[in-house]
């Protein structure tokens, strides 16, 4: 808030205040989650935007840390911490600063998150809902208006893949590669190519044993080799890319109608009823009709919640930019700039140390950003 007149101050004060009186009433508990958390978590899960921009340091035990770029993350620590059993059912509110690098003229080094995180929900669907009708009612009372929503869902991209005749391990890269458009599609272009067009040697040894085999093989290979390992990675991970490698070399390629519902799936947009048809049209497996189901289930939830998605857009790419989202995910804009944010995140929590998946749905407001764009 630095280089802000005592006015402005005062009103980003009034603007965060109405935000949180919203919050208050709907039931959420307000937390203070620590500023400082452990940087691992976010160089790991966050999408390259926010790695890029985080302030990472060491502790004097070597300890990498960082200042929180969100509160996501510090909201799933709290809960962890403070929750018995951590499956129950929490709902969190919070107001404090982030940190990040910036990258445009509207965000400063220190801002401030509005936010709401639920935790456990029993109906998914309903809270989704829920969720985006409080942002939108915070952003309202705060003096927000001619706000765009924009909604994605991960989910239907993932139920895509599983519904596609491949290779576990081809469906684990291509997810893992979702988040990077570009690798993304060289991926799956390679899939798409005969095994000799893309034909490389491990070894001769390895070359000739059945894939089944070629993960001990590569190992044996790479110790009488006395091959150092650089970087993180621990001798029998490469030792099972290698292994894939050589599997990839006798897989029949990914059939072309699989290739191209996955690249028409990720163009689609429009009006978030009108995509519904062709949504539908993509697939009939049972994983991705279910996932549809659900974005259909969700569009009523919505108008029962009194809003009207048939104002809002989908877009299926929407969503690639951070990396922790599993399923539905939602932008609010005003005045072309994005003011609010959030999505659904079930695996965060178990990966945090949880020891079950716990249904997670957030999203934040950038105070500062909504106070300049309605100034």
């Amino acid at each position: 808030m630095a280089g802000r007149t005592a006015k402005e101050r005062e009103a980003l004060a009034r603007q965060n205040t109405a935000l949180m009186a919203v919050f208050e009433r709907a039931g959420f508990e307000q937390i203070a989650p620590d500023i400082i958390q452990p940087a691992d978590i976010f160089l790991e899960r966050s999408g390259e935007d926010i790695r890029a921009r985080t302030f990472v340091f060491n502790d004097p035990n070597g300890n990498e840390l960082c200042l929180r770029p969100d509160l996501t993350v510090p909201a799933c620590r709290f809960h962890l911490s403070h929750a018995v059993p951590p499956e129950k059912e929490a709902r969190y509110s919070y107001l404090g600063p982030a940190f990040r690098f910036p990258d445009e003229k509207l965000s400063p080094q220190e801002f401030t998150q509005a936010g709401l995180e639920w935790f456990g929900a029993g109906d998914p669907v309903a809270a989704e809902a829920r969720m985006l009708k409080l942002a939108i009612s915070a952003l309202e009372a705060a003096g927000a208006s001619n706000l765009k929503v924009t909604l994605g869902d991960v989910g239907l991209f993932s139920a895509l893949l599983s519904d596609t005749a491949m290779p576990e391990r081809w469906r684990r890269r291509l997810r893992h590669q979702f988040w990077r458009p570009q690798a993304f599609r060289s991926l799956l272009k390679k899939f798409a190519q005969p095994p000799q067009a893309t034909r490389t040697s491990i070894s001769d040894i390895i070359d000739t044993l059945d894939a089944r085999e070629a993960k001990a093989a590569a190992l044996n290979w790479i110790e009488a080799k006395r091959i150092s390992i650089q970087g993180a990675r621990k001798m029998d991970e490469v030792a099972e890319r290698l292994a894939e490698k050589l599997a990839d070399r006798s897989e029949p390629p990914l059939a072309a109608s699989a290739v191209t519902a996955i690249e028409t799936y990720l163009n689609v947009a429009g009006a978030a009823h009108e995509v519904l048809p062709q949504l539908r049209t993509l697939s009939s497996g049972a994983s991705y009709v279910k996932a549809v189901n659900a974005y259909e289930q969700r569009l009523a939830a919505l108008e029962e919640q009194g809003l009207n998605p048939r104002r809002y857009q989908f877009s299926a790419n929407f969503g690639r930019e951070i990396e922790y989202y599993t399923g539905f995910v939602f932008q609010v804009e005003m005045g072309g700039a994005s003011v609010a944010g959030g999505g659904r995140y079930d695996d965060m929590l178990s990966d945090l140390g949880a020891a079950s998946r716990i249904p997670a749905f957030g999203f934040a407001i950038h105070t500062e950003r909504l106070q300049a764009v309605m100034a």
